[in-house]
């Protein structure tokens, strides 16, 4: 551990700063204040990454749904884009993930005193800054509120940003915790608002540590509480090369995700994910009992995430093309490998589960998603409708091409009588000439 000596704060003493170096792989922090007497008084370590949706300088725009009728109508149509009818298009839009956070300073955190409460402050990159802030009360300490700022103007993150500057997310959260406990959530943790996800993982807090030690009491979050073990790494192999040995069938299981109070996003299908890190490849059933589902819905664009205790999001984002189908465009994946390391791998350009519009795209047979080459997954009794879900049931089916597959038999079996069929006649007409040729000699 290496630790830092900062600033003097008042009412704290000196800061004392530590950083754990050897977790940069997931990113890991690590924050140990002391007071003035050199006894430490918060304690923190945790894990974070932040997405974020932004639009970019590529302006098009297009008609809502509703105002479709305005196309033909020239004039109106200026006018609506004018007042501000038109809505920017998907392909406006962009998402970054932000995970490495490069060189990290923690000024401005302090332990508190009576008129101000503890606070950590994490500034990273140029004009990126996380708070979180803590209360006291008699017997429970809680952890009030985060705030992440993020900055459109850094070029690096946001090459093509429409608007530069920067953006403030805050998120109230409340959660109370017995004064001398340390609070503990391994699990993933997800806060979404304006355009901005927040995940947290693998947190460690004590906000008001009592005579310079760090309590052995751990409060549990309520997802560790209730969550189990689950996917289990089935097999694993010396060589990338060589294919691991298939497993069981994964289980199927139904995800959904809603808008409002209506479902917008139904998805039914069992998943088996194959990876390959560090020459060691893995085969992975997904549990759908320890796995939830969120996401969200727009017109164009749909996302289901899935998470558990060991996959902290894998994402399917399904776009619309033409106006009159769907696809499944990119896979997000993030999760925790059985050696402890974390794996992740994206891909935004990809061309899976087309199927039109008003319709569910539906695959019984094993398919393979091509994510990278360390990363595919196997889907089975798959189903799936991320747009106009109505009444929270699925839309008439269009099958895959490889359920097509069961009308290769009758097909071939046609082939075959007809080539008999042709044979037999060839073999006809031949006879009846030589037969002919015969009579021809006398």
């Amino acid at each position: 551990m290496v630790c830092f000596r900062l600033f003097p704060v008042p009412g704290s003493g000196l800061v004392l700063v530590c950083l754990v170096l050897g977790a940069v792989r997931s990113y890991a922090l690590e924050l140990n204040l002391t007071d003035s007497e050199n006894a430490t008084c918060l304690y923190a370590k945790w894990q974070m990454n932040f997405t974020v949706r932004y639009e970019t300088t590529n302006k098009t725009y297009q008609l809502p749904i509703w105002a479709w009728w305005l196309m033909p109508v020239i004039p109106a149509f200026w006018k609506a884009k004018a007042g501000g009818l038109l809505e920017p298009s998907p392909g406006n839009m962009k998402t970054v993930t932000i995970s490495d956070h490069g060189t990290v300073t923690y000024n401005g955190s302090i332990c508190g005193d009576d008129q101000n409460g503890p606070k950590i402050a994490v500034q990273f990159g140029p004009g990126f800054s996380w708070i979180a802030n803590f209360t006291k009360a008699a017997s429970t300490y809680s952890i009030d509120s985060v705030s992440f700022s993020y900055n459109t103007g850094d070029n690096t993150t946001f090459p093509d940003a429409e608007d530069k500057g920067i953006l403030t997310v805050d998120e109230l959260l409340a959660i109370r915790i017995p004064l001398n406990d340390l609070f503990r959530c391994n699990s993933l943790s997800t806060l979404e608002k304006n355009d901005v996800v927040q995940h947290y993982w693998d947190v460690l807090v004590q906000a008001f540590v009592q005579n310079g030690t760090v309590s052995t009491n751990e409060f549990l979050c309520d997802k560790d509480k209730t969550s189990t073990v689950a996917p289990t790494i089935h097999t694993t192999v010396p060589s990338p090369t060589t294919t691991p040995t298939p497993k069981e069938k994964p289980e199927a299981g139904t995800y959904s995700v809603n808008n409002g109070n209506d479902t917008c996003l139904l998805a039914t299908m069992g998943l088996q994910l194959n990876i390959t890190q560090d020459k060691v490849a893995s085969v992975i059933n997904i549990n759908p009992n320890t796995t939830h589902s969120t996401g969200s819905c727009r017109s164009h664009t749909a996302l289901l995430r899935l998470n558990s205790s060991t996959i902290k999001y894998l994402d399917f984002v399904f776009a619309v093309k033409n106006e009159n189908r769907f696809y499944l465009k990119e896979v997000n994946i993030s999760m925790y490998l059985v050696n402890g390391s974390v794996f992740s791998i994206a891909n935004n350009n990809l061309s899976y589960w087309d199927a039109p519009l008003g319709s569910s795209y539906m695959c019984n047979k094993e398919q393979t998603v091509s994510v990278s080459g360390a990363f595919q997954i196997n889907t089975f009794d798959l189903r799936v409708q991320p747009f106009n879900v109505t009444q929270g049931k699925y839309s008439t089916a269009q099958d895959c091409s490889a359920d097509d597959d069961n009308f290769l038999v009758p097909i071939a079996v046609g082939a075959a009588l007809a080539g008999v069929l042709i044979l037999v006649l060839l073999a006809y007409f031949i006879g009846l000439k030589h037969h002919h040729a015969g009579y021809e000699q006398f």
